[in-house]
């Protein structure tokens, strides 16, 4: 998996990612205890609608901002997104009031919302190499994973001889590393429009192609099963680690910790597992995996019987979100990637936005064990949905005809009136077959 490094590009992006990850997880170590220090045993709602507000702006922002991309340079974007990003961080350790904590979210997140997918369309264009980029694939969820094991583990280095607020210079160094180690190199361009389109239509276009294919449509329900489970760890850990159980800071950032080690576990797994078994019955098995910690999590009472259960979700966690890259690209074509991918980015995070508040309101206001229960519960319904909504038969190539076209169209010209290849959505082929 490592060789994949060898290559320049790649290498220099993955590194811009690691750094900025690593400062994002800093900072979500920060928030929670930032939450705590205002809040009290309330922190879970704080926490809640913070993580909801970063749901709205991934939900209306990177639609719009990976069409906007189609008319920048790649580089100057990612770029500047970080600076952004480092100059909000720097503010947060001055808040002393929970709504300056919302403003600050709400700005961070949003350029998080334009930056991520527009950085995760630029791989496949970086490695075109279907083994690389499941490699790069791979690589790049351990990476998110670092978030979730190396930064709280420093985090809590950093805690035992300081405060919270000296986290966030962390966050600050990480988001600009970034951007020095994307400057650095000249990024791919992708593949050029076929037409012209404006912004409000590229950003339409990813969603067409989502709702229009049977295994994205399974992927939207997967979607929620991710966010039922793990919107239960980010908002709550510090909640039941603290409230609950009534221990200390490092004994938060160790759960987060155990939680990133199972997801890395997973995703150090994946590319093996990929080669033998199709992606369906992976990422299915991967939400199942999610369902059963939900279940198991009722049982835990002691930060001894919690650990293994958040290294569980961990690990259905990475399992199901490590592959959607290769879904993404297997439908769809080069000039339309960067449109699905953020559609992907939005259609996911709508999940989260809806998880987010209920694991965090509900976890106050209901208790944890009713949480666990209602989360575990609309998890199941999605469960069965995707299972539902993408076939157990989804092959890449598919026999079809095109008797809506004149006869002498170039693509009916072409390759006949009955052919196959592999089949996406776009202007020549509106809807799936069979649908």
């Amino acid at each position: 998996m490592l060789g994949i490094l060898q290559h320049r590009i790649y290498r220099h992006l993955f590194f811009a990612q690691v750094v900025a990850l690593l400062g994002t997880g800093l900072a979500t170590v920060a928030l929670s205890l930032l939450a705590f220090d205002l809040a009290g045993k309330d922190a879970g709602q704080v926490l809640g609608t913070a993580m909801a507000i970063k749901m709205v702006a991934y939900v209306l922002i990177a639609p719009l901002a990976s069409a906007l991309a189609e008319r920048m340079p790649r580089r100057m974007m990612l770029v500047s997104l970080d600076l952004v990003r480092a100059a909000t961080a720097l503010a947060l350790p001055f808040v002393s009031e929970i709504w300056e904590v919302y403003v600050l979210i709400a700005v961070l997140q949003s350029a998080s919302a334009a930056f991520t997918p527009t950085f995760q369309s630029t791989i496949p264009d970086t490695l075109p190499n279907e083994d690389d980029y499941t490699k790069a694939l791979s690589l790049s969820r351990l990476a998110y994973d670092l978030e979730n094991l190396v930064s709280p583990a420093l985090a809590g280095l950093i805690l035992l001889a300081t405060s919270w607020q000296a986290l966030l210079s962390g966050t600050v160094v990480g988001f600009i590393a970034s951007a020095f180690l994307v400057v650095s190199v000249v990024l791919p361009s992708g593949s050029a429009p076929q037409k012209r389109r404006g912004v409000f239509e590229r950003a339409r276009r990813g969603f067409r192609i989502f709702f229009a294919t049977p295994r994205l449509r399974g992927l939207m329900a997967l979607n929620v099963v991710v966010s039922m489970a793990g919107s239960m760890v980010i908002v709550n850990t510090v909640v039941i680690v603290r409230g609950s159980f009534g221990l200390t800071e490092q004994h938060t950032a160790m759960a987060f910790a155990a939680f990133g080690g199972g997801s890395m576990l997973a995703a150090i797994a994946l590319p093996t597992l990929l080669k033998r078994w199709k992606d369906r019955p992976v990422m299915l098995t991967g939400a199942w995996v999610l369902l059963g910690g939900l279940g198991a999590a009722l049982f835990a009472d002691s930060i001894e019987t919690l650990l293994p259960v958040w290294v569980f979700l961990g690990t259905g966690f990475s399992t199901v979100q490590t592959p959607i890259g290769r879904l993404l690209t297997q439908s769809s074509h080069g000039e339309d990637r960067p449109a699905l991918f953020a559609a992907q980015f939005s259609l996911s995070h709508a999940g989260w936005l809806f998880a987010y508040p209920l694991a965090g309101w509900l976890g106050s206001s209901a208790g944890i064990q009713l949480t666990l229960i209602v989360l575990a519960t609309l998890g199941l319904a999605f469960m069965f949905a995707a299972i539902r909504l993408w076939p157990a038969d989804d092959p890449l190539v598919i026999a079809h005809s095109h008797a809506d076209l004149p006869r002498n169209h170039p693509h009916r010209v072409e390759s006949g009136p009955e052919h196959s290849h592999r089949y996406v959505i776009d202007e020549l082929h509106p809807r799936w077959p069979g649908y």
